[in-house]
């Protein structure tokens, strides 16, 4: 696993619109990025390619793209047999070359224009036009379905032919016939492929198939190559299918925001309009029990609100004037009035979607090394297929017809289709599944790599505790004072100050009676006024000690809060310190029962906080954090992380800060705190929890194991069907459509255990 500090020098491409003039981060868009593969997204490019609809394909053209500089992201769509590119627009037409080049001719839609589902190796689907019909998608997949079902009855019944039917010319000429009609439903689009790639000598799936299914036919197996086609066709098209699930199964949550929203007029009144016209700063109505159809703040009413879609946090969060609300969550109780500040396009739910869609476009290293080892794999069991049948004759004294017929089944074997599919459906349905749990991974490298982490730090405010000051003790230390009162008081000079300690101490006591007189500021020490007639001051240990009120008691239970990491404020007359206020960063409910799952899992934990090291040590005690640092600049964060992937090896970093931002970048996976992190420690994070829940982040270890697992699960029930069939074939226990059907299965097999993934 190596670091990644370089990219924090870059323009992220996770960046997305802010406003300024917002005073809290959740009142604003979370930066997670433009839309990567909308076609009206300036430089995004869709292309239609009729002869791609399998992962070989795509890791062809993938592969023929590797050397074009520029492209910022690529979108396969397979079941729509398009591809998005998303480059500035002198690099699109170079891109299409090198398409082209590579066997699959590219068309360039026009802006507007989508495309609409396939069936895999539709050939009558090269002349469909791309202009999205309702029917497209149920019509293509059910006309697919009955061409390969006819395409199987005709194998079939060339099969049973050439049991049962007498060796005749006539019956022969009919099961020929049967054979040449299952090919051509089932095989014109390989056939198409397969001649692209052998005139661009490369060596595919295709070009093997259509090597083995004409050999076949040639030496008089013409019901294998039947069999052998029609079984082909089918299990390409249910992987077509399933990969594509993989990677639209984050786009239900899209379909959860509604087409329309209620717009206030210029004449105060409400028209339903489309979500997708309502401007900036515009003003809706959510009624209760509806979805919300756009981000904003609320400007009117109250309600409780289900925001599960976004966090993945259940339990609905209450909502009142000034706080921010998001597409696609749920208005449950009261009505709600919310002043737009994200077009439809641009709504959180949306930007959360693509960067999951371009998460899922980047290679995973596995996926990288599968595709590696597949082009050496397949040349050079072609290479042994033509030695086979070159050689054997000669070694063994078979038969000419029988070596090739043997050759041809190593072809068939040759097929990598359950090795190269077995990696991109478990990546891409890991990646779903964490953005359903409110859990935004970048990339399947990091969903591949959290598995490795044996150390994690942690910032402390916000991400650790809640990042707001509470009030969290009161003392009274006048014996002959009235609680009651001195609370009063006390509230009526904390709530007329500004200050976030003095806000805390307001909001943690009763109302005060608010008769508040000759109010002034006492630059850090406190405040001053009159209440009730009486001279009070509220303020820090110094403020007391200039007034000379201090004592040995007074000190002692000052040193007692402090010690715990508590800001201390006292509450006086003109004759003595009347009460006293502790104040302190909390700890976020879940954040031990977050920690505890680490350290039950092997995970060491560190806390990293530029706040003083007493209050360090005293929120990593309650957190249950043995190394907790304190009095650190962002520098001294940034050689702590290198410390630790030193003494540990891979380390991740978990902050909302910008004084984060070094630190996420410069660990092995940086993860950002998506609710009250800011813009610049989000860009630099790999991953971003975005309902704050530090419970997500053992989720996010656990998910990676399991996709770990998964992976080498896949990789290794591949290559072991393949090497079974491949010693079965050498030794004359295979046939062709035996080859293939375990190709199938294989094929069947990794995508239904990678899309185990996606279960919660």
């Amino acid at each position: 696993m190596t670091s990644h500090s370089s990219r924090c020098a870059e323009p992220s491409e996770l960046s997305g619109p802010t406003d300024g003039g917002c005073s809290t981060a959740c009142a604003t868009p979370i930066p997670l990025g433009a839309d990567p593969v909308d076609p009206e997204r300036a430089g995004a490019v869709v292309l239609s390619i009729p002869l791609m609809d399998c992962a070989a394909e795509e890791s062809d053209i993938r592969h023929a793209l590797d050397g074009v500089a520029g492209i910022r992201s690529l979108r396969f769509q397979l079941a729509q047999r398009s591809l998005t590119i998303d480059a500035p627009p002198e690099v699109i037409p170079v891109a299409i070359a090198a398409v082209n080049r590579a066997g699959y001719p590219a068309k360039r839609m026009a802006p507007g224009e989508r495309p609409t589902p396939h069936a895999a190796h539709d050939h009558q689907g090269h002349s469909h036009d791309h202009q999205g019909h309702d029917h497209g998608a149920s019509g293509s997949a059910g006309s697919g379905i009955a061409r390969f079902a006819a395409a199987l009855a005709f194998a079939v019944g060339a099969e049973l032919l050439h049991f049962f039917a007498p060796e005749t010319m006539p019956w022969q000429i009919l099961g020929m016939a049967l054979a040449v009609v299952a090919i051509g439903l089932a095989g014109f689009s390989t056939y198409a492929k397969g001649l692209a790639a052998l005139r661009h000598a490369r060596l595919n799936i295709n070009a093997l198939m259509t090597v083995a299914v004409t050999g076949a036919f040639l030496i008089g197996q013409w019901p294998e190559a039947a069999m052998v086609m029609a079984l082909y066709a089918i299990a390409e098209w249910i992987e077509a299918r399933a990969v594509d699930r993989a990677r639209n199964a984050i786009q239900g949550l899209l379909s959860l925001t509604p087409e329309t929203a209620e717009l206030r007029q210029p004449d105060g009144g409400w028209l339903p309009v489309p979500a997708a016209q309502v401007a900036l700063d515009a003003v809706i109505r959510v009624k209760p029990g509806a979805r919300i159809a756009l981000d904003g703040v609320v400007v009117a009413g109250s309600s409780a609100v289900d925001q599960s879609a976004v966090t993945g946090e259940s339990i609905p969060v209450d909502k009142s004037g000034g706080e921010a609300v998001f597409a696609g969550t749920v208005n449950q109780t009261g009505m709600l009035e919310v002043r737009v500040n994200a077009v439809a396009s641009n709504s959180l739910m949306a930007r959360i979607i693509h960067a999951v869609e371009q998460a899922q476009g980047s290679r995973a290293p596995t996926q990288q090394f599968v595709d590696r080892f597949a082009r050496v794999y397949t040349p050079v069991v072609f290479a042994l297929a033509v030695g086979v049948a070159l050689l054997l004759p000669w070694l063994a004294g078979v038969g000419w017809t029988e070596a090739l017929y043997k050759a041809l089944v190593l072809l068939v074997i040759a097929c990598p289709c359950a090795l190269v599919i077995s990696t991109p459906v478990s990546v891409v349905s890991g990646l779903a599944a964490a953005a359903r749990r409110g859990i935004l991974i970048k990339g399947g490298v990091y969903l591949e790599s959290a598995h490795k982490i044996q150390a994690i730090a942690f910032d402390k405010t916000g991400t650790i505790t809640e990042g707001k000051p509470r009030l969290v003790a009161t003392e009274l230390l006048a014996a002959d004072a009235d609680e009651a009162q001195v609370l009063r008081w006390a509230a009526d000079l904390a709530g007329a100050s500004d200050h976030p300690v003095s806000r805390a101490i307001a909001q943690g006591l009763p109302v005060g009676a608010g008769r508040v007189a000759g109010f002034s500021a006492l630059l850090g020490r406190g405040v001053e006024a009159l209440v009730d007639g009486q001279r009070l001051w509220l303020g820090n240990h110094r403020l007391m000690e200039e007034r000379g009120l201090c004592s040995a008691a007074i000190e002692a239970r000052l040193a007692e809060h402090e010690a715990q990491g508590r800001t201390v404020t006292l509450l006086a007359n003109e004759r003595a310190v009347l009460a006293l206020f502790a104040v302190a960063d909390t700890i976020k409910p879940r954040s031990r029962e977050a920690l505890a799952e680490l350290h039950a899992m092997g995970v060491r934990t560190v806390m990293l906080t530029g706040d003083n090291t007493a209050t360090a040590q005293s929120i990593a005690r309650e957190a249950g954090i043995a190394d907790a640092r304190g009095n650190l600049l962002p520098q001294d964060k940034l050689a702590a992380i290198e410390d630790l992937q030193r003494r540990h090896g891979p380390v991740a970093m978990t902050g909302d800060g910008i004084n984060d931002a070094p630190a996420l970048a410069r660990a092995d996976i940086g993860i950002a705190m998506g609710g009250a992190g800011t813009d610049i420690a989000m860009e630099a994070a790999d991953v971003v929890i975005m309902n704050d829940d530090l419970r997500r982040i053992p989720e996010t270890i656990r998910l990676s194991r399991r996709t770990h697992t998964v992976l080498r699960q896949n990789i290794a029930l591949a290559l072991t069907i393949k090497a079974v069939f491949l010693v079965l074939a050498v030794f004359d226990n295979a046939t062709m459509w035996m080859a293939v059907f375990a190709d199938m299965g294989a094929s069947l097999l990794v995508v239904a255990n990678g899309l185990r993934l996606l279960r919660k």
